[in-house]
């Protein structure tokens, strides 16, 4: 999750996503700037019977799943409502700045958008709420925690798209060889198998992290650390700091950094012990990412990796991945309080700023007709029953994994705050690469990072 990154190009990050971070819902109706007057929800909504422009213009990242599902289908909603789909591709940030921008002109420049859910903090106050077309029966057939997501002071804002998590991929090769199953248990005292808990984590990540042809340097890591700086990092961290408690995430309700308490610690030592302690992780991890991390799995220098869902498909094609045919999933890795991620959802919104908000709504449910056209443009979707259609097909073996792993009691979703990005980039990834570097002990750098956060938040 931010799933960012190039979901498409197979390294979605951003998080694919990744991206990822607030509370949720509950969060969201206690923040100052959802609580403020939603205008999508104030304004009436606009409609286009009386307008002689018979098209909406859709707003997406370009290259990405939302462009490729709005591409295919713009012909069969023409056909059916008689308007043309104008289709406007933008880089991944460049969405948010065309609706930040188009929100404060007031220009009706875009009738729907699909956002990443950390736009939402930013852009709530001018979407259109959808409450009235999200029926019971739409909101039962989403996964867990999707729905919420796009959720702020109480309103509907945004229809699910797609939603993704880290899960663990692994080599099979590697791990149903008998000789790789003896060598551990002799070494370990128990059978190898995809790993449960961070011991049993750092147990293999340590196995396999080995020199490989006797040069006296490693070819092979057992796993890796992202450390880059970006959202990623952060969305990783947090991951492991739900599976040891943290709950709610960040900050609490009195909107109080809670990041240097021991949940977010032991997480951040539990990655720091695997780059620098067990030293089962490639050195680079500052610079490393989803993308650099899935390419040395691709290139059979990785027997792990705890990546976004979706990078299952291209790990077992031949074309991408080296390791094609001998990769498994399995859900994430539990901590002291259980399986936790920080889910990447993506959404469609409704700016307040559109004349045609009656044919948008119209485009919207369309296209929630269309979920499994997402499944097939990146590997993941929203809706229950496109999983479980899908679940059943060995091409698709991750969604099994994905959907243990959201449905976990410890998953979250990120936490939806008017300053994250500042938290991000001026407190949380700073905090985890001096950690990582081992400049500051976890505690230290997060204790510094708890006080600028409290310094952003005015507390």
């Amino acid at each position: 999750m931010k799933l960012k990154g190039k979901l498409l190009s197979g390294v979605l990050v951003l998080c694919m996503s990744f991206s990822a971070i607030l509370v949720g819902c509950s969060s969201n109706e206690k923040n100052p700037e959802s609580s403020a007057s939603n205008k999508g929800q104030q304004t009436s909504e606009k409609g286009a019977s009386n307008s002689s422009d018979k098209s909406i213009t859709v707003l997406v990242e370009g290259g990405s799943p939302a462009n490729t599902v709005a591409t295919q289908t713009a012909e069969e909603f023409k056909q059916k409502t008689g308007y043309d789909v104008k289709i406007e591709t933008v880089p991944y940030i460049g969405v948010y700045d065309k609706l930040n921008i188009e929100m404060k002109t007031n220009s009706g420049a875009y009738d729907v958008a699909t956002i990443d859910i950390l736009w939402f903090p930013a852009l709530a106050k001018n979407l259109v709420a959808m409450d009235d077309i999200m029926t019971d029966e739409v909101k039962n057939d989403f996964v867990p925690n999707v729905v919420d997501g796009g959720k702020v002071n109480g309103k509907i804002l945004g229809m699910p798209l797609w939603t993704n998590s880290k899960i663990l991929l692994y080599r099979t090769d590697l791990f149903n060889d008998p000789k790789e199953q003896e060598a551990f248990k002799a070494k370990y005292g128990y059978d190898l198998k995809p790993p449960t808990n961070w011991q049993q984590y750092r147990d293999v990540a340590k196995f396999f992290t080995r020199d490989t042809d006797n040069d006296g340097k490693i070819e092979q890591y057992g796993t890796g650390i992202l450390g880059m700086n970006n959202g990623d990092s952060v969305a990783s961290w947090l991951d492991h700091a739900a599976q040891a408690g943290a709950k709610p995430l960040v900050v609490g309700k009195d909107n109080k950094a809670l990041v240097n308490s021991e949940p977010y610690v032991k997480a951040l030592e539990f990655e720091t012990k695997i780059l620098r302690e067990d030293k089962s992780a490639p050195e680079g991890a500052l610079n490393m990412a989803s993308s650099e991390i899935s390419e040395m799995f691709w290139n059979g220098k990785m027997a792990m990796m705890l990546e976004w869902a979706h990078f299952f498909i291209p790990s077992n094609d031949p074309g991408k991945s080296k390791v094609a045919g001998k990769v498994g999933a399995a859900p994430m890795i539990a901590g002291d309080s259980g399986v936790g991620v920080v889910p990447g959802p993506w959404y469609q919104v409704i700016p307040s700023t559109s004349t045609k908000q009656d044919i948008a709504k119209q485009y919207v449910k369309f296209i929630y007709e269309k979920n499994e056209l997402f499944m097939k443009a990146l590997g993941v979707a929203a809706r229950k029953s496109v999983f479980e259609n899908y679940g059943q097909k060995p091409e698709y073996a991750h969604l099994k994994a994905l959907e243990t792993t959201l449905a976990a009691s410890q998953t979250q979703n990120r936490p939806i705050l008017p300053h994250w990005n500042e938290i991000e980039n001026e407190a949380l990834v700073t905090a985890i690469q001096v950690a990582l570097s081992g400049k500051e002990t976890p505690q230290a750098a997060l204790n510094r990072a708890a006080a600028i956060i409290n310094e952003i938040q005015g507390r």
